[in-house]
């Protein structure tokens, strides 16, 4: 019987916008910072085509564990209902809808179902594993979105964490 090939290898590649970095296994976090890191990630260019003089930049691409993980951070991230013009009035969560509340136990709840919604959402995912929402000493207008999920196809988790800034 042959082996299966793990779903977020077979979904492809995408261009890599998080600066999230991967790892082969579970047990380290990648952190996202949820303001201020997305961006088109730019590596050294000139790989492919003519020559070019003086130094090259280039949009990066993402595929693998690393495309699965940018995916499960660009959709927690983009408000539910953004991409409704674009056919896709499901995706993204409401986890933009803490923003300006206090950090109290019901904002974390409701932080902790707004990620359990949005991971169900993902079809690559088979199952949510684990969930915390935390806040910091000090700063009491963050949260600290911790959580690792099982991919299709894969006995490996994936683990990530993001931080909102209420």
């Amino acid at each position: 019987m042959a082996a299966k090939v793990p779903t977020y290898r077979a979904i492809g590649s995408d261009l890599a916008l998080t600066r999230y970095s991967g790892t082969a296994g579970g047990v380290p976090l990648e952190f996202a910072d949820s303001w201020g890191t997305l961006d088109f990630m730019v590596v050294p260019g000139g790989k492919g085509g003519l020559p070019q003089p003086g130094d090259v930049r280039d949009l990066a691409t993402i595929s693998g564990r690393g495309n699965l993980a940018q995916a499960l951070i660009l959709r927690l991230l983009t408000h539910q209902g953004a991409l409704a013009p674009l056919g896709h009035p499901e995706y993204g969560t409401r986890l933009v809808e803490l923003i300006g509340r206090l950090n109290t136990d019901t904002t974390r709840n409701l932080a902790r179902l707004y990620t359990m919604e949005g991971i169900a959402q993902e079809r690559r995912v088979a199952r949510l594993l684990d969930l915390t929402v935390d806040t910091f000493e000090g700063q009491a207008d963050t949260i600290r979105i911790g959580f690792s999920v099982l991919p299709l196809n894969d006995d490996q988790p994936l683990a990530l964490a993001l931080e909102i800034n209420l």
